[in-house]
Formats: C-alpha cells, structure tokens, sequence
C-alpha cells in the first residue's frame, strides 16, 4: 500500500454506509499499516452524530477523548472527567460507528492507583462503553497498569509527551523537550504491551526518533510529520471550538461560523414571519 491508503478499504463516494466488502478496522491493522508504511488518521468524537460523520468520511481511529472535559463541558482541564462520563460517551460513540477503531480514554485517577485498578476501569469501557482499546498516560510510571490490561487482552494506546493529566506539574499545556525521559517513556509504553502509542507536543525531531526506535505505530498531535499517523480533536480541525488554538492545529473548516450564521437567519425568519413557509406546513 502506498502511504495515505486508507485501512482497510476505501469507501466510495463519501458514502456514509459501509459496503458490503468493507470491514472493520482492527488492532492487528494498526500494527501492520507501520510494517507497510500506511499512515493512520484519527480524531476525536463525544457522540453518536460526529462519530456518524468522521466514521463515513473514512478516518481509521476515533478517540473518545477525556478532551471532552473542556470541548463538551466547557472546563479548563480534562482533570474532572469521571470514568461514568467516558462510558456514557464511549457506547454514544459505537453507535455511530460501521468502520473506525474505537480507543477510549481512561481518565484522571482511574488506573493511577493500582493495575488492578487499572484493569477493571479498562474493562468496564470495553463491556459498558463498547469501546475496542483504551488509551492510558503516562509511560514508565503507567507500565504495570499497561501490562495488566494488555494481559487480560484488552488493547493499550499509550500516551506520552504531554500528558494533560499531568498538566498541573507541568504548569500548562506546554512542549515537552526531555528527550532522555520521553524516549525512556516510549520504549516502556511498547515493552509493557502497548499496541500504539500516542505522542503529543514534542519536537519535531524527537518524534521522528521515537518513531524509528520502536515497533508500534505512533500517532502524533504536535509532534511534527514523522509519526507513523496523526490525531487531533475534530472540534479543533472543524472550527467548533476555539477556546484553545494550538499551534499544531491546521483549520480544515470553519463550521462554528457556518452554525452562527445559520442560526442567525433561522431567528430572522422566524421574528420576519417568513419560517415557517407554506411548503414546511400541513394542509
């Protein structure tokens, strides 16, 4: 396969049904796409409307982020997001979805504590919220929780770089340069069982390396154009959320203005008498 390819199969026509030749994208096709040069695409998505739609446009992965903390709840952090709350939002999300590969986030103190821990939370997302892996911070100190849901065969993303989890050590949602620690972190993501492994906010060079020393794909999010595939937040990409615009964010659309602009006509229309019209009412 030639890079940009996407996994499995393409769907024609922007076609929002699957068709019948097409199936779902796995694990084991994540890890094949960096043996065959494929890059991977993902994005995030909270419900069942937007998973619907990036599902039928053709994006490998989606996220269930614990960016819905700030992007659906209007905090300023992921920190209060409840392990119920990404449930709830995981099974929204699989019900969009014909082709995409599902990751749930595990949120702030839900796999800190223990591996055991760690395990059940991970498997409560997988049997109630119907998600295909989960996704964990943290690399070193997250290894044991990674081993212990990676034995129980429920899939691991890994995240290291910036861990916003950690924002509050960090002191913001800034670049994280400590290539000693970062690289360390990478490689016992990988060794503790991680099938992929998200790097986020690192330089552009350092990304590259961690990507050539390791043999699952990485997924960057500011981390430049060497990683093995990208993530963002789609309400980001989109133009529906712009409390936050990071650098490493390329504005596909500017939808949150189309909205506006919609809504304001409906409520001229509507104080004009012209909405609704003859052809929108019953006889």
């Amino acid at each position: 396969m030639a890079a940009g390819t996407k996994l499995p199969l393409n769907r024609p026509n922007g076609s929002t049904t699957p068709p019948v030749e097409e199936r779902r994208v796995t694990v084991p096709d994540f890890l094949a796409a960096k043996v065959r040069g494929v890059r991977l695409t993902m994005l995030t998505a909270y419900d069942y409307t937007m998973a619907r739609l990036l599902d039928g446009a053709g994006v490998d992965g989606i996220l269930v982020g614990d960016s819905l903390g700030m992007v659906v709840q209007g905090h300023e952090h992921s920190l209060s997001v409840t392990l119920e709350e990404m449930i709830y939002h995981t099974r929204m999300v699989a019900r969009g979805l014909h082709r995409s590969l599902l990751v749930a986030d595990m949120p702030f103190m839900s796999f800190q504590v223990s591996p055991e821990q760690a395990l059940e939370n991970a498997g409560r997302l997988v049997k109630e919220g119907a998600a295909h892996a989960v996704k964990l911070e943290g690399g070193v100190r997250s290894a044991p929780a990674i081993a212990a849901i990676s034995r129980a065969d429920i899939p691991v993303m890994g995240h290291i770089g910036l861990t916003p989890q950690s924002v509050r050590r960090f002191g913001g949602f800034r670049v994280q340069r400590d290539s000693d620690r970062i690289m360390e972190d990478a490689l016992a993501t990988e060794q503790a069982g991680a099938f992929a492994l998200v790097v986020e906010c690192v330089p552009a060079e350092l990304a590259r390396t961690i990507t050539a020393a390791v043999k699952i794909p990485t997924i960057g999010i500011g981390a430049g154009n060497g990683c093995d595939g990208q993530i963002l937040v789609a309400h980001d990409m989109l133009g529906l959320f712009d409390a936050l615009r990071p650098r490493f964010v390329k504005q596909y659309a500017e939808v949150g203005k189309e909205i506006q602009e919609a809504v304001q006509a409906y409520c001229r229309e509507v104080r004009e008498g012209v909405f609704p019209a003859p052809e929108h009412s019953f006889r």
